[in-house]
């Protein structure tokens, strides 16, 4: 029988059954040798690095201490780091990818539900759902006469900023509605947005002629901000700015005076910093919709992460190739 690699968990101990419930944490025993009761949180203690010493497999997720050249060194048959979460930009180094080390990760799978919430977000501003809510909570009858003119999806122009995992999920997702979706990112050109089935606009002109923007942009020196005072000021009155992707996309001052005058709406479901401070405005401005970063993987949903990795290790285990390769490259154009 051959020999199964060694593996380890590096991540907040809590996301390892989450990540990984019985049936999966079977399947990972049957192609690595693991021990779920030893989980890396810092590579530095003496007996991680005992453990890291023999490990072949890194496993990892949320919480996983960073891959600097120092723990590089305390892992010298480390040749794969395979990721239960998303980005990998947090904790790895240029080093892993020097060393020769292949990384996986489950982004792919991460997508999935950002997606999913951006679309459901999509659907319920088109159809001012928030603010109908709140009058009805208010006045306790119907907060409206007639049939709302300026309200609904049929036709409505939605602006997808960032042609990344989610947002190209996002893309998927919206076909079938009576929409009409446009696509502004500067890696893209319009071949490539023509297999996508959308067409692509210069931002400023999404912004202008979209009554919904989705941001799905990675977070770069360059993306910093990448919305502010003046690109607030195209977007047409009663339009609503969608953020699931980093806070630092959008300046937070220039958004909080835009929505002072009721010009806009804005569903955030990511903020910079994070989370706001007790006395943000965000939090009682009624044209803004913020949850708690809550759009990606949780509860359930992280065992999908999990499968991912199971498959790339029992991949691995029989000398097949990973799928979900992240190249160090393009990492910095991912969300």
């Amino acid at each position: 029988m051959t020999e199964r690699p060694r593996a380890l968990f590096a991540m907040t101990p809590q996301n390892v059954p989450l990540a990984f419930p019985p049936e999966l944490l079977a399947r990972l025993r049957a192609c690595v040798e693991i021990d779920s009761t030893v989980v890396a949180q810092d590579f530095s203690e003496p007996g991680i690095r005992e453990a890291l010493a023999r490990t072949e497999i890194l496993i990892t997720g949320w919480g996983c201490p960073r891959l600097d050249p120092a723990a590089l060194d305390a892992a010298p048959a480390l040749r794969a780091v395979l990721h239960a979460a998303g980005s990998v930009k947090g904790f790895t180094t240029p080093e892993v990818w020097r060393r020769g080390i292949a990384v996986s990760s489950a982004a792919a799978a991460n997508a999935l539900p950002v997606a999913e919430y951006t679309l459901a977000m999509i659907l319920l501003a088109g159809k001012d759902v928030f603010a109908l809510r709140d009058r009805l909570r208010d006045r306790r009858a119907f907060p409206y006469d007639g049939i709302l003119p300026g309200t609904g999806n049929y036709g409505r122009r939605v602006g997808i900023v960032g042609a990344s995992r989610i947002g190209r999920r996002l893309i998927e997702l919206l076909r079938p509605h009576d929409l009409a979706v446009t696509l502004a990112d500067p890696y893209v050109d319009p071949p490539e947005a023509a297999r996508l089935g959308v067409p692509l606009l210069p931002l400023d002109e999404l912004l202008r002629t979209c009554g919904i923007i989705s941001l799905h942009a990675p977070q770069t020196a360059e993306t910093h901000h990448l919305v502010g005072a003046r690109e607030l000021a195209l977007m047409p009155a009663g339009s609503v700015l969608i953020n699931t992707a980093r806070g630092a996309l959008v300046d937070h001052e220039a958004l909080v005076a835009e929505l002072r005058t009721g010009r806009l709406s804005a569903v955030l479901d990511v903020t910079d910093p994070e989370p706001l401070p007790a006395d943000s405005p965000l939090y009682d401005l009624p044209n803004a919709f913020v949850t708690p970063h809550l759009a990606g993987s949780l509860g359930n949903e992280v065992a999908r992460l999990g499968r991912v990795v199971v498959e790339e290790a029992e991949r691995l285990s029989s000398g097949g190739a990973l799928l979900h390769t992240v190249d160090h490259d393009a990492l910095e154009r991912t969300a």
